[in-house]
């Protein structure tokens, strides 16, 4: 007999931007429409068989928030706003997001969806207000309701009369067709957590977790602990060692699943199969009495190499195919190749084939496991992602799942179990546990790369300022601070980070985690430093789309276009252009629109654009700040008045978080059609050939609503009287 223990995993990182509320990117709500409810749902077809469902904390209450339509998603409003009535930048936004979805499984087998990704083109060679011109508002509906209609579950589409007219329907939709859709997406959306909760209840499946933000347990108890797998890497600019903060990640897990599903877990994926000395003892404290990682682990552990024969099967299945006594806590090894062949392999093959192929390996590892240990029953650990792999297989993995699930519970060599029961009774104890991931074995994902060294500096540069700030901080302050912390531990950040993995929302991530960490700095009212302001990434740093001056320009100063050429010689930032960038994290259209600067030898000039009258943008609570990096701690403030705006230099030293008016003779602003702006080079301390860096910035009671040039600033060296003959750079 062979013990099969499947666990799916269900994450998602955190996507919301506390200060704003938004939701940058959809997977959350999308993934919840087609996988975290038809996983779970699809074993109500087949009661003799049980599984685990790991459910992570950062993900759950993101689904709470979507059921109770609290939370704020752009891709969902724009897909929900009337198609005649998107603005040109809504528009954009909607025909470069919502192709995305698997276009071979899930845009092909559509006409109307692979129509229209035509008449975007696939090339993306356009850019998105080019590819716009396409699309009637007809079109533009149509994609709406396609974006979200390949989305949800197959289940739906085989017996849900609603979605079954949209899919006969195909196109000319209609916004009623819109709000039915809407009325599904809402069902699937409530259901989700309450169909964990029954399955759990009868028992059919078990629920455990993960720590909360998803962090790397070992790395928050210490970073050094990658040195020892890499003695000879680099390193953050100091060590973060904060096992209390993997402590609190983990009781906040425990609490919360046991606010959702009245029970406190028995088990936990520790995040990416991450497992290390240090963090076994923290397992045990928060009262988990199961976790689980990867093959290598416990290869590295033993000292020992798994290796298989060239039909796949494992040459030594007596030392993986069992339960272990870790300290206090049970743990189980994935076994790597057979999680690997669902998670990527079998996608392309037919379900029937695939699941023949997966039932015959598992009882060949059953029966070598038994003849190597005198009829023993093995243990099989199937761990995997349980969202994206169904992307690409037919049907959204149902029709394998099916084929799976009816040959598990037929077949009399096998029985499924829980993690709980597979963990129930190690009869090996490890006394130690090599530190590592189920990915290579090791850390070098989260920390291996000078962009993820950087990241974990400035990680650590915030704890610190946490720290120094509890004695002085109010209670609410330090718990929106330590909020912010916690999120930014999460690993998914620094997954992106480096040249192992990248993806068309690298800077949607960088751009997340430098947030959080600049609300950490902003709770605490204490500065924040000048690099959160710039990304991260170095691999493939992103283009700026700046564009340099080439002359001398000498603008009046009154909020209009005075005339066409006064501007002529000017650099600018494109922020419409730059709106693609940005829409990838998800972000509403830019309120400014252009950004345009220029110098006499005296002045740096500063003209700023937006999609309306910058007099209407800024109200009472709105202002635009140009930041300068360098000379850092000087920023330029421009605020309504009842007869305009007003402009004010102010500074502030590196020890303290509070702004002072500088005085400056010869600042001047006006807010119009346009914001112009007359900022001396001596108020700034730049002298000819000095360096000068800046940002603009659109803000809302400090909390910042827009940032351009999004991931770097706009840098300039002061001129002289022979520019502009000598080289300008930006």
């Amino acid at each position: 007999m062979t013990r099969v223990a499947l666990l799916w995993h269900m994450h998602q990182p955190f996507y919301e931007d506390l200060l704003t509320r938004e939701h940058v990117l959809p997977w959350v709500r999308l993934h919840a429409l087609k996988d975290y409810w038809g996983m779970v749902a699809l074993l109500r077809e087949f009661p003799d068989v049980r599984v685990t469902f790991n459910l992570v904390p950062s993900l759950l209450v993101q689904l709470e928030a979507f059921a109770r339509e609290e939370a704020r998603d752009r891709h969902l409003e724009l897909g929900l706003k009337p198609a005649a009535q998107l603005t040109e930048e809504e528009r954009a936004f909607s025909v470069e997001q919502f192709f995305h979805a698997h276009r071979p499984r899930m845009i092909e087998p559509y006409p109307r969806y692979r129509e229209l990704l035509a008449l975007r083109g696939g090339g993306g060679e356009l850019s998105a207000r080019t590819q716009t011109s396409q699309f009637s508002a007809d079109d533009l509906r149509d994609l709406q309701v396609w974006h979200k209609l390949v989305w949800i579950d197959m289940w739906y589409h085989d017996h849900d009369a609603r979605i079954q007219a949209l899919l006969r329907k195909g196109r000319a939709f209609t916004e009623d067709d819109k709000a039915t859709l809407r009325a599904v997406e809402l069902e699937v959306l409530r259901a989700v957590i309450p169909e964990y909760a029954a399955a759990a209840a009868r028992g059919q499946i078990e629920l455990s977790t993960s720590p909360f933000y998803h962090p790397i347990l070992p790395l928050l108890c210490d970073t050094d602990v990658y040195l020892r797998m890499h003695p000879h890497a680099r390193a953050p600019r100091q060590p973060f060692r904060h096992p209390e903060d993997a402590a609190e990640q983990l009781a906040r897990a425990a609490a919360l699943h046991e606010r959702l599903f009245g029970e406190r877990p028995r088990g936990l994926w520790p995040s990416e199969g991450s497992v290390s000395d240090a963090m076994v003892p923290l397992v045990a404290q928060a009262g988990f009495r199961w976790m689980a990682t990867d093959e290598e682990i416990l290869a590295r552990t033993l000292g020992i190499a798994f290796a298989r024969s060239g039909d796949g099967h494992l040459d030594q299945p007596e030392r993986l195919y069992r339960p272990y006594g870790v300290g206090q806590v049970a743990c189980g090894f994935r076994d790597h190749t057979l999680s690997d062949l669902i998670g990527f392999t079998y996608a392309s093959w037919s379900a029937d084939r695939a699941a023949d192929d997966f039932i015959h390996r598992l009882v060949t590892a059953g029966r070598r496991y038994a003849a190597r240990t005198g009829g023993e029953e093995a243990t099989v650990f199937i761990i995997l992602d349980g969202e994206n792999a169904w992307e690409h297989y037919e049907a959204q993995g149902r029709p394998f799942l099916r084929a799976l699930y009816s040959r598990l519970a037929a077949h009399p060599e096998i029985r499924t179990v829980t993690m709980s029961e597979a963990c129930a009774a190690p009869t090996d104890t490890l006394a130690s546990i090599a530190p590592g991931s189920w990915i290579n074995g090791d850390f070098y994902i989260w920390i291996g790369h000078p962009d993820d060294h950087r990241a974990w500096s400035q990680l650590g540069d915030a704890r610190l300022a946490l720290e120094a700030a509890a004695a002085a901080a109010t209670p609410a302050a330090l718990a929106r601070a330590r909020e912010e912390m916690l999120i930014a531990e999460g690993s998914d950040w620094f997954w992106w980070y480096g040249d192992d993995h990248s993806s068309e929302h690298d800077l949607a991530f960088d751009d997340l985690f430098r947030r959080h960490l600049r609300n950490v700095y902003r709770a605490l009212e204490r500065p924040v430093p000048e690099e959160l302001f710039v990304t991260n990434i170095t691999t493939e740093p992103p283009p700026l789309p700046i564009e340099p001056p080439t002359g001398f320009i000498d603008p009046a100063i009154d909020g209009a276009v005075t005339n066409y050429f006064e501007w002529i010689g000017a650099g600018c930032v494109d922020a419409g252009r730059a709106a693609g960038t940005m829409q990838q994290a998800g972000d509403r259209p830019p309120m400014v629109t252009l950004v345009e600067f220029g110098f006499d030898l005296r002045h740096l000039f500063v003209r700023i654009d937006g999609a309306m009258a910058i007099r209407d943008l800024l109200q009472s609570d709105i202002d635009i700040r140009i930041r300068f990096l360098q000379p850092a701690g000087l920023r330029v403030v421009v605020r309504p008045t009842g007869d305009g705006a007003e402009a004010r230099l102010e500074e502030r030293s590196s020890a303290s978080p509070e702004w002072r008016l500088r005085s400056c003779a010869g600042l001047a602003a006006a807010v119009g059609r346009i914001l112009e702006a007359r900022i001396p080079f001596a108020c700034l301390g730049a002298a000819a050939h000095g360096r000068v860096a800046f940002l603009v910035s659109v803000t809302r009671e400090g909390a910042e609503l827009e940032l351009h040039p999004r991931h770097g600033p706009i840098e300039l060296d002061v001129p002289d009287a022979r520019f502009p003959s000598r080289n300008w750079t930006a």
